[in-house]
């Protein structure tokens, strides 16, 4: 039997039901096989840039400084299909475990195994796997001496660890090491928007589902999604990000020609009101109607994908992903005067795009809503929901941004472009959850 009594049809980024009468705890990342596939292959996948490998040992220039008298002259690239070999057999632990070499341009995109992840604590077992592997690959496929060998490290792990992070490192991975990590459950939560913007190749709506199983995974990891407070965060990840009951696709499309954030909020709260989430609780003398709930949770659902919608429409008209602080802040405040109810997240996220706006372009201008994420110290008070409106309006974006994720984040669309689970998150959660509803 279902924990929850919550029952939702999903769409698609089409408008298009994909899935009836599906059980909240059937999208949960505990039990929907897609949002675990999305995480596995998250912590797992790593990419090996062999040019850059190849042109930092010849030129001597490793992790950032140049060693004149070091330099190694060999044709990495040429023999990739022998490197990705001998990289998988140092990284399988046994044949039909998963592990995937796979040759993209001038990379190796592997992907290690979960029985070697199930032998380590942390995530970045994958990094430090395939970096040794490589390492080794390296010297023994062109029989580098044993005084030159420091060098294929330095080209392939950077300048760790002189450094807490593998700075210059011709290895990658889409999640940041645990030291830049605000706390814990912070992993999921550090990946940039941009990033997102990158694997869902700008389709908003895709871009929106995966930022949101990305913070609400974080949010259980985190043990904030524990007991009481699992149902919120459910209801959440439903309606913000897979489109539960087609209200975020109904909402744009309702407000996407001529519409306003202000005519968000009027749509929202008429939803709201007909589907029995909010009633009147008075009307004070000057007319105005002070509104309630019975259910909390629901109605944090209904604000935060309004958030999203308002961000669309908004950001959507301009073209400009710099309008996503402006537009979360005064779309909460408004909001919360229409209703006399608390906005998205009971009030952090209009906290946060106070704060955003300074950070993003304002007098201090550090760089553009592309470079957020969850683990942001202005973004990370808002949990689960905010981040995904930052992804919306970054895959909207026209060209504006001077940090686009076309130059911060191409590698992962390289990456993970193929894979199905990110480029079209809505319909594999969806799929996914059909089944789960039938074993409860």
């Amino acid at each position: 039997m279902p924990k929850y009594e919550d029952v939702i049809d999903l769409y698609d980024d089409n408008g298009k039901r994909i899935a009836k009468d599906i059980p909240l705890e059937a999208i949960s990342p505990l039990r929907n096989a897609a949002i675990k596939k999305i995480v596995s292959l998250t912590k797992r996948t790593i990419a090996v840039d062999l040019a850059g490998i190849e042109k930092g040992l010849k030129s001597g220039s490793v992790a950032g400084a140049m060693i004149k008298g070091k330099e190694i002259d060999i044709p990495l690239v040429k023999n990739a299909a022998k490197i990705a070999g001998i990289v998988k057999e140092k990284v399988q632990v046994f044949d039909g475990d998963g592990t995937s070499v796979v040759i993209k341009g001038n990379r190796l995109v592997v992907v290690v195994p979960e029985a070697r992840m199930d032998a380590g604590i942390e995530y970045t077992t994958g990094f430090t796997a395939v970096a040794a592997a490589v390492t080794e690959a390296i010297i023994d496929e062109f029989k580098i001496p044993m005084y030159e060998a420091n060098m294929v490290k330095a080209a392939v792990w950077g300048r760790y660890p002189q450094t807490i992070t593998f700075q210059g490192a011709n290895v990658k991975s889409i999640l940041e090491v645990p030291q830049n990590n605000e706390g814990a459950g912070f992993a999921l939560r550090n990946i940039m928007a941009n990033h997102v913007v990158s694997l869902v190749n700008r389709n908003a709506m895709q871009g929106t589902a995966l930022s949101a199983i990305f913070e609400q995974c974080g949010s259980y990891e985190m043990g904030d999604l524990i007991g009481n407070f699992e149902r919120g965060g459910l209801l959440s990840l439903a309606y913000e990000g897979l489109n539960a009951n087609n209200m975020l696709y109904t909402l744009v499309k309702k407000n996407g020609k001529t519409g306003t954030v202000g005519s968000v909020i009027e749509s929202l709260m008429d939803r709201a009101i007909d589907d029995g989430v909010i009633s009147v609780k008075e009307t004070l003398p000057s007319g105005y109607k002070v509104y309630t709930t019975k259910d909390l949770p629901l109605w944090n659902a209904y604000a935060s994908t309004g958030m999203v919608a308002a961000v669309m429409v908004n950001v959507g008209a301009a073209r400009a992903a710099q309008g996503v602080p402006g537009t979360v802040l005064y779309y909460n405040d408004l909001l919360e005067h229409e209703s006399g109810l608390p906005g998205a997240d009971f009030g952090r996220s209009e906290g946060v795009g106070v704060g955003m706006s300074f950070f993003s372009h304002s007098i201090y201008g550090g760089g553009g809503p592309g470079l957020f994420h969850g683990n942001h110290v202005v973004t990370r008070h808002a949990k689960g929901v905010l981040i995904p409106a930052v992804t919306a309006a970054n895959c909207l974006d026209g060209g504006t941004q001077t940090f686009s994720a076309e130059a911060t984040s191409g590698l992962f669309k390289e990456v993970f472009g193929d894979i199905e689970e990110f480029a079209r998150p809505m319909q594999c959660v969806a799929a996914e959850a059909k089944k789960v509803k039938k074993k409860l």
